[in-house]
């Protein structure tokens, strides 16, 4: 039976596995570092208006805040920077880091940077993939076993649900892209100590391990319904 399909836990564990150890990582990492006040006692609200300035986007990002732990991110259909409560307010080596690293997105959005603009114009075909692939691709595989050629469906169910795979694939590097622009940003503008842009580093790579971890677990999942999809077609 397909609820009992050992091919779905052979590929999908690994995947659980990553996401489970990434989401761990960054917790841990951020509560660490989020205890370790930077030497100049910089909030992440005072952090963001050092760092616009040096980067020449007064006037261009704004910045405000929103509520939840780790709900930091930069909207492009608002130019705003959202900084959660902790990072907003707090005055640590992982708040300056994050706050960086969400400007980063800012900066790649005043300079047209091709990944971040590729996922912004697929961000509705993805929405509407994600929300009708599921009750496509299930149709089809239901229908399967009684229609010769009902296969169809869970090839356009597979079809729709290919565009979140291929979004968590350019996230890759639009956040690896922002991590970069972020720890240059703090180099040059002497916020941190040496030992400090360290440790926004660690942060920042623990966080990057999610979006690795997202994509691993999307195309492993991706991956088995294609392997579902091609038993159908062959019955």
């Amino acid at each position: 039976m397909f609820f009992f399909d050992p091919l779905y836990f052979l590929l999908a564990l690994p995947g659980l596995i990553l996401t489970i150890w990434a989401q761990w990582r960054v917790n841990s990492t951020y509560s660490k570092f989020s205890q370790v006040p930077n030497a100049r006692g910089i909030t992440g609200v005072q952090a963001a208006d050092i760092l616009i300035r040096q980067a020449g986007l007064q006037g261009r990002v704004d910045v405000q805040g929103t509520p939840g732990k780790l709900s930091d991110h930069y909207d492009p259909r608002k130019r705003t920077l959202f900084l959660s409560p902790d990072v907003a307010r707090g005055a640590s080596v992982a708040a300056v880091g994050i706050t960086a690293h969400e400007l980063g997105h800012a900066m790649q959005h005043a300079q047209n940077y091709g990944p971040l603009n590729f996922r912004m114009a697929i961000v509705p075909a993805v929405n509407i993939g994600s929300k009708l692939g599921y009750a496509v691709f299930f149709l089809g595989f239901c229908l399967a076993a009684q229609a010769q050629g009902s296969s169809v469906l869970m090839w356009l169910g597979i079809l729709l649900l290919s565009g979140t795979a291929i979004f968590s694939l350019v996230t890759l590097p639009v956040e690896f892209d922002a991590s970069n622009r972020a720890m240059k940003m703090l180099e040059q503008s002497a916020l941190f100590v040496p030992q400090e842009l360290q440790g926004a580093r660690t942060v920042l790579t623990a966080a990057a391990w999610t979006y690795v971890a997202a994509a691993a677990s999307t195309l492993l999942n991706l991956l088995y319904y294609i392997s579902l999809a091609n038993r159908a077609s062959r019955r």
